[in-house]
C-alpha cells in the first residue's frame, strides 16, 4: 500500500527575511519516518556536504541526527534559494548512503524551515534539539548522543 504525503511545508515568501544572511531552523524527515538516519555514514555525509558549502554562502551550523529526522540550523546567502540547498543536501546523502552502504535514502518531499530571528530564539531551538535524543530514551545525557554537532559557528547576536 502507497500512502501519500498531504503536500509539502509552505514556503516563506522571497525577500521575506530582513537580515542579509537568513539563519534558518530546518527539519528533514525520511519517507515514511523510516528510522535509517542515525549512524556514521549519513554523519559523514551530512558533514562531507556542509563542508563543501563552507565558502559559497550556504552554512551549516549545529545539528542533530535523529533516527527518522534531521534537525540543523543553516545561514543561506540571500542570493541562494533555502529549497535548493536542502535538497541537493538529501540528494548528497542520499548517492552517499548508496555508494557506502548499498541502500537508497528515501525523503519526505520538502522541509519545515524556521527564520531565526534572535540569538534567544537560536539558544532556546538549540537547547530543545540537543534534548530530543534524551526525550526519546535513546540515551539519558544529551551529550551522550553520537550524531550531533557543529560544522561552522553560525550564532545571532
Amino acid at each position: 500500500m502507497q500512502r501519500k504525503f498531504k503536500g509539502r511545508p509552505p514556503r516563506l515568501p522571497r525577500g521575506f527575511q530582513q537580515v542579509e544572511t537568513p539563519l534558518y531552523f530546518i527539519t528533514c524527515n525520511t519517507a515514511y519516518r523510516e528510522k535509517i538516519l542515525n549512524n556514521q555514514v549519513v554523519l559523514n555525509a551530512f558533514s562531507e556536504y556542509a563542508t563543501k558549502n563552507i565558502n559559497t554562502g550556504r552554512t551549516i551550523g549545529k545539528f542533530v541526527t535523529m533516527p527518522e529526522y534531521i534537525h540543523f540550523f543553516a545561514a543561506i546567502s540571500e542570493n541562494d534559494q533555502l529549497k535548493t540547498f536542502v535538497r541537493l543536501l538529501k540528494q548528497f546523502i542520499s548517492v552517499s548512503v548508496k555508494k557506502v552502504a548499498g541502500h537508497f535514502i528515501k525523503w519526505q518531499p520538502g522541509f519545515f524551515d524556521h527564520l531565526i530571528r534572535s540569538s534567544e530564539s537560536y539558544s532556546e531551538k538549540w537547547n530543545y534539539v540537543r534534548d530530543n535524543p534524551v526525550r526519546a530514551k535513546l540515551v539519558d545525557c544529551a551529550d551522550d548522543w553520537p550524531w550531533q554537532g557543529e560544522i561552522v559557528c553560525i550564532c545571532r547576536n
